[in-house]
């Protein structure tokens, strides 16, 4: 039996302007424009028999892109991965709990290294942690007609169907709570994309005097937030690790003074313990109580 041929290209020359790599993962051809004059962009220019000569390496601050190698003194004044100045809000660890010595990394051992007999004696410390406590969730799986038509999309496929489905369960929590209404600001923990404060503005419609305050700590791309220009909802992104965000000195909190409701998808466990610290703990605010500069409401997060 023959070999089977290998896959064509999906086009057999590159597009003008763009760059002449191509990418045998993805089987066509980068989409990066390039410079007048040349056939490769900075990141295939490896490629180029002009460029054959020079050098490019990982970047130090990020690995995701490379840099010309005698080129790196000045690339790393103007990275984006580099130090930037901290703002008022950062406060180193304020968020990070109480250290002790179970949270020495040299200590942490995964649970699957652990005996049987070791894991019968954890599993009755944690029983006996939690005797008493009233530990029965009730399951709230709710909807919302502001996603009625993107849920019904026939092009949807699985990930996005569940996405979805969590987005409107969140939301309809929320209203049935009484929380989607005017005069507001909404903080999204982990906002990534930014598609959870999406939802919530649109379901809000015109409600006057809304803000959202979307927390991330990695630069994100696609990001949908910036496609809001309505004149009743302000988009403010803070690039921020939860660890260390002190919501008392976010200049919008402090100035708006407006209730504050937490949302969240997709929080890994750290993160989640992180968010609710920012939002349980007095001293994330302020040092007394009768002083905070808002009311936190609800806080409405889907864990990992």
């Amino acid at each position: 039996m023959a070999a089977s041929a290998p896959a064509p290209h999906t086009t057999d020359f590159p597009v003008e302007g763009r760059c002449s790599y191509y990418v045998e993962k993805k089987k066509r051809f980068c989409r990066m424009v390039v410079a007048a004059g040349k056939r490769f962009c900075g990141e295939h220019a490896g490629a180029a028999e002009e460029e054959n000569a020079r050098k490019r390496i990982l970047c130090p601050l990020d690995p995701k892109h490379t840099v010309y190698e005698d080129q790196l003194s000045k690339h790393l004044k103007k990275c984006n991965s580099r130090e930037k100045p901290k703002p008022d809000f950062f406060i180193q660890d304020i968020n990070a709990g109480l250290k002790d010595e179970t949270e020495i990394p040299e200590q942490l051992v995964p649970i699957s290294s652990l005996s049987e007999e070791h894991l019968e004696n954890l599993i009755k410390k944690l029983q006996k942690a939690s005797e008493g406590l009233n530990s029965t969730l009730k399951d709230q799986i709710m909807s919302h007609p502001a996603l009625h038509d993107a849920l019904n999309d026939p092009k949807n496929g699985d990930s996005a169907t569940k996405h979805l489905k969590q987005q409107a369960s969140i939301l309809g929590n929320i209203e049935k709570l009484k929380l989607l209404g005017p005069r507001r600001c909404f903080v999204e923990f982990g906002a990534g994309k930014g598609k959870l404060s999406h939802w919530v503005d649109i379901a809000l419609k015109d409600a006057e005097k809304v803000h959202f305050i979307l927390v991330e700590k990695v630069t994100t791309r696609f990001k949908v937030d910036g496609k809001h220009r309505k004149k009743n909802s302000v988009f403010e992104r803070l690039q921020i690790d939860i660890q260390h965000l002190c919501l008392n000195k976010i200049p919008l909190l402090s100035k708006e003074k407006l209730p504050v409701v937490g949302i969240g998808k997709h929080l890994c466990g750290v993160a989640t313990a992180r968010k609710e610290h920012v939002s349980s703990m007095p001293t994330t605010f302020t040092s007394d109580w009768s002083s905070l500069p808002c009311t936190l409401e609800y806080l409405a997060v889907y864990c990992c």
